[in-house]
């Protein structure tokens, strides 16, 4: 005889080992494809925002252009290993929202995810409408189809996440190389070529006697440029999503992205200073980039390819980040729980459902144009990294480790450089469709406060956190609604006989002859079959099955005060789905009844055929 010996947490060789699900989960490299998209797309729209704000000066004020990047670039190195921080510190995701509820109170962490939500549903159709309207910019014909393009993109970015955030991952690897890759050669060749840049026959857009740049146009160019920094948060939402060891991994795509982003903010700056480059109208910066670089031939077309392709998939941001957020939001009872639950491959499916359905509502609402989503982007992104830092300023300070000063002091700089873009980005973008998120804001706080709310009171009726009383034995009576001498009618007296004291079937008559007819056959064969329950008759003027059912049970609690009554329901559960259309819904009619006008219990009973 063979003994097999298996040394504790050891496996047996001929079984498999646990799935824990680690599969399914994204190693470094593909957190950073899967959860980096909306930042390295932000690079096509990023440097273009603050040329726009810049050409108000004239060829004098684009020269900030550079200056203007650089502080950006600051700021980027400051919120990555801001970042980092939270990663190492809050390993279980949420970023901005899970350092509020920490460092600063309930309120303040709701006021982050919010604005988190908010941000993450509108790059999701920002992200879509900008790749379709890249696409239509090659294609003009498509254009007058752009909102059904808009709805097929998030159709399948829903179908391609609902398999698995790691399923996700792979799809992108190779757009993301892609574009990165094009967006480098772009910039190695751009700083060794001396290209002219007025390729495009168009009309610039810069003011010709403009030569003033004051503060507030710097600052406004600045925030607007911060529009680049959207998406270095979401690998801090989504730390869960990252395999064993999920703090490292995290960390090291977190340091990714900010490397990658900040090299091709800073490269696409100094060749826009290179090439004195000017804002032309219908032409994107980057495009007069690629022509200036490498020329007006294939290679232009691949980049634009790729941002149209990466731009559209930069949405994969959202689903990654915002599911992980819902499901701390619902764990914390300001959500319905349902978006804590997973399905087989780690995904949060509810969450991925919800945020497809109010992108598509947004798709909608803007008939797939970019121009009108725009100015409602970016800012919920800069209100969170505000909490994040100020967060992260209270948590050094109950710190007693080596360098906690200094980092106070980075994450405290950090609060104000990304304070002040946010006030300059709401003030400077409110009549142009930011007052919608500042009123949205704050009735999505008042959303959360109320189902908190009402987990609480369901909590204090339940007694959850007290021991609560012995269980004891109650006197019971089981109800079976019945309406005709069925094997269904015999099986549901059988399981009603196994769950209480007493059954008693009751069927409603009215006073009609063809069921009166029906009713005296059926006590007929209810006598002859002698059951031993007996055939109580309810008597009711009104063709209404639910209520004369419900009343009869408020009856019996009100006679026999000490009875807990239970309402056993029989109903056939069809072979095939189809076949559910042929019920009549008898069953659901008088569970609707009885749950609303009564406190008895219900049993649902299912009848199978085979």
């Amino acid at each position: 005889m063979t003994v097999l010996t298996v040394q504790p947490g050891e496996t047996p060789a001929d079984e498999e080992p646990p799935d824990t699900g680690e599969r399914h989960r994204l190693t470094a490299l593909a957190g950073f494809a899967a959860l980096s998209l909306d930042a390295m797309a932000s690079v096509a729209y990023g440097p273009e925002a603050i040329v726009l704000v810049l050409a108000a000066a004239g060829a004098h004020g684009l020269g900030f252009t550079l200056p203007v990047t650089l502080a950006i670039a600051a700021l980027l190195a400051v919120l990555v290993a801001s970042y980092r921080q939270v990663i190492a510190a809050f390993p279980d995701g949420g970023g901005s929202y899970a350092v509020a509820k920490t460092h600063l109170g309930a309120r303040t962490s709701l006021v982050a995810a919010g604005s988190l939500v908010l941000d993450y549903v509108l790059n999701v159709a920002v992200a879509v409408t900008a790749g379709v309207a890249a696409l239509t910019s090659a294609f003009p014909s498509l254009y007058g189809e752009r909102l059904w393009l808009c709805l097929a993109v998030l159709t399948l970015l829903t179908a391609v996440n609902l398999r698995g955030i790691a399923e996700s991952a792979r799809v992108f690897i190779v757009p993301t190389v892609v574009f990165i890759g094009s967006i480098f050669v772009l910039i190695v060749v751009g700083l060794f070529r001396d290209a002219p840049v007025n390729r495009v026959n168009s009309e610039s857009v810069v003011t010709g006697n403009a030569t003033s740049v004051g503060v507030l146009l710097l600052l406004k160019a600045f925030a607007s440029g911060c529009s680049a920094l959207t998406g270095v948060e979401a690998i801090a939402n989504a730390v869960p999503t990252f395999r064993t060891p999920r703090v490292k991994r995290a960390q090291r795509a977190e340091v990714a992205l900010g490397a990658v982003l900040g090299v091709m903010l800073i490269g696409l700056s100094v060749l826009i200073s290179r090439f004195h480059l000017q804002p032309v109208q219908g032409v994107t910066v980057l495009a007069q980039l690629a022509d200036a670089s490498l020329g007006h031939n294939w290679a232009f077309y691949v980049i634009q390819f790729a941002t149209m392709i990466l731009l559209a998939l930069s949405a994969n941001t959202s689903f990654g980040g915002l599911p992980v957020l819902l499901k701390l939001l619902a764990r914390d009872n300001y959500l319905p729980h349902v978006f804590a639950l997973k399905a087989d491959r780690q995904v949060h499916r509810h969450g991925v459902l919800a945020l497809a359905a109010v992108s598509a509502a947004l798709l909608v609402f803007s008939g797939g144009d970019t121009n009108t989503l725009v100015p409602l982007f970016a800012i919920g992104v800069f209100v969170g990294f505000t909490v994040a830092q100020v967060g992260m300023v209270r948590h050094w300070r109950g710190e007693r480790g080596p360098g906690r000063r200094g980092k106070a002091l980075l994450n405290g700089f950090g609060a104000v450089l990304t304070g002040v873009a946010a006030i300059v980005v709401t003030a400077s973008k409110f009549e142009d469709g930011a007052w919608l998120i500042v009123i949205t804001l704050p009735v999505l706080v008042l959303a959360f406060e109320t189902v908190h709310r009402a987990y609480a009171h369901i909590g204090e009726r339940l007694g959850l956190g007290r021991i609560p009383e012995a269980p004891h034995r109650d006197r019971s009576v089981v109800i079976v609604p019945v309406s005709s001498l069925t094997r269904l009618t015999s099986e549901a007296l059988t399981a009603a006989a196994s769950l209480g004291d007493e059954v008693r079937a009751v069927t409603v008559c009215y006073p009609d002859p063809e069921d009166r007819a029906h009713l005296h056959a059926l006590e007929q064969a209810w006598a002859h079959w002698d059951p031993g329950v007996p055939l109580v008759r309810l008597t009711c003027e009104r063709r209404t099955l639910g209520r004369p059912i419900a009343a009869y049970v408020r009856d019996v609690s009100a006679t026999e005060p000490d009875t807990r009554v239970t309402v056993l329901i029989a109903e056939v559960e069809p072979v095939r789905l189809w076949q559910r259309l042929l019920q009549n819904q008898r069953g659901a009619v008088v569970a609707h009844a009885v749950r609303r006008d009564t406190d008895a219990v219900i049993c649902r009973l299912r009848f199978r055929l085979f």
